[in-house]
């Protein structure tokens, strides 16, 4: 693959001199409009995601320390929710929006290493979790099925693939000017246009196409009768299913602007302040993903929330036992006061 001159492409914010006088109002409205979604990002999003992610862990190591056992779908679940965790913190480059994040050319290419390994890891293990359930579902006795339920083993192949995928972007970034500062996203705008072609292959195209399979299957194929009705298999791994909703929304709004960007990179154009705007903005819901899918995993999937009310009902009980410790006390001030 032949090295490219990446050299001239910029963002459109910084080459105001190229921005018709009439647009200046608009803008400065996207910039506004960047500077609040961010705002909104760390304020609610970083947060409920953290407070989320730290929650499942917790759960998970206090079940397996307990238990000494872990489902195969628990410890899938772990390894996703560690994943969004790390890209949760790699989610604050957007942090000096609407500027970028000034770093070497090689420090952005590391930062784009972890965030597309961080990427390529959670979407390939909810396409886990998808084939796991299937199988469970349909082909429960099968050599296949037995395989793909050694969730250690499918851990493996999966760091292994998303590492190869990530060295692969890092390649892509390209290696020219990598002492010199320039504006970082954890998609870098200098790097080839192949960089987003194969992301989009690799980290949307064909995991979509395997969910849209596994869905396909899940709703067309009739199931053995021991096993139970369709909607009652849906109430039982709920989060799973959500997840693979919202995160397909979420990625195919990415996706769909980073294809945008390559035809720009392919035409040699630096886009419009408009085109900044829609791909900052996708960025950042991208972010919002990562910190939806741990709610969600805290919310909907059954040992966590499980967990979560006992510890509401605890803390009503103690709210109660307080309260009726209080009483007495209050009657008997009461009763002094009158003698």
């Amino acid at each position: 693959m032949t090295s490219h001159n990446m050299t001239w492409i910029s963002y459109p914010s910084k080459n105001l001199s190229f921005i018709p006088s009439e647009e200046i109002e608009a803008f400065i409205a996207s910039q506004n409009i960047i500077s609040r979604l961010m705002h909104c990002y760390i304020a609610f999003f970083v947060p409920a995601g953290l407070i989320a992610g730290i929650c499942i862990l917790v759960i998970f190591i206090k079940n397996y320390l307990q238990h000494r056992v872990i489902e195969n779908l628990d410890l899938l679940l772990l390894h996703f929710t560690i994943s969004n965790i790390i890209m949760i913190f790699l989610s604050f480059t957007v942090i000096t929006r609407p500027d970028y994040l000034k770093v070497t050319h090689f420090a952005c290419n590391v930062l784009s290493f972890f965030s597309n390994f961080s990427y390529f890891n959670s979407q390939y293990v909810l396409i886990l979790m998808l084939l796991i359930l299937l199988f469970k579902r349909f082909l429960p006795k099968t050599a296949l099925s037995k395989t793909i339920r050694r969730p250690i083993l499918c851990v493996g192949f999966v760091l292994i693939y998303a590492f190869c995928l990530s060295l692969t972007e890092a390649v892509l970034v390209g290696t020219d000017n990598s002492h010199l500062e320039t504006d970082c996203q954890l998609d870098p705008l200098f790097a080839w246009p192949e960089y987003e072609i194969v992301k989009f292959t690799f980290g949307f195209g064909i995991p979509s196409f395997l969910q849209i399979l596994c869905f396909t299957v899940l709703f067309a194929k009739k199931a053995p009768a021991e096993e139970p009705a369709l909607q009652q298999h849906i109430r039982t791994y709920p989060a799973v299913h959500i997840l693979s909703i919202s995160i397909f929304i979420c990625r195919l709004f990415y996706n769909i602007m980073i294809l945008f960007r390559t035809t720009f990179k392919l035409q040699k154009s630096i886009g419009t302040p408009k085109d900044e705007l829609m791909m900052n903005i996708a960025e950042i819901v991208l972010f919002c993903e990562s910190c939806a899918s741990l709610v969600f995993i805290l919310c909907f999937h059954k040992p966590c929330k499980d967990e979560i009310l006992k510890v509401i009902q605890n803390c009503r009980r103690g709210n109660t036992a307080n309260n009726h410790h209080e009483i007495p006390v209050t009657t008997m001030t009461h009763d002094s006061g009158s003698q």
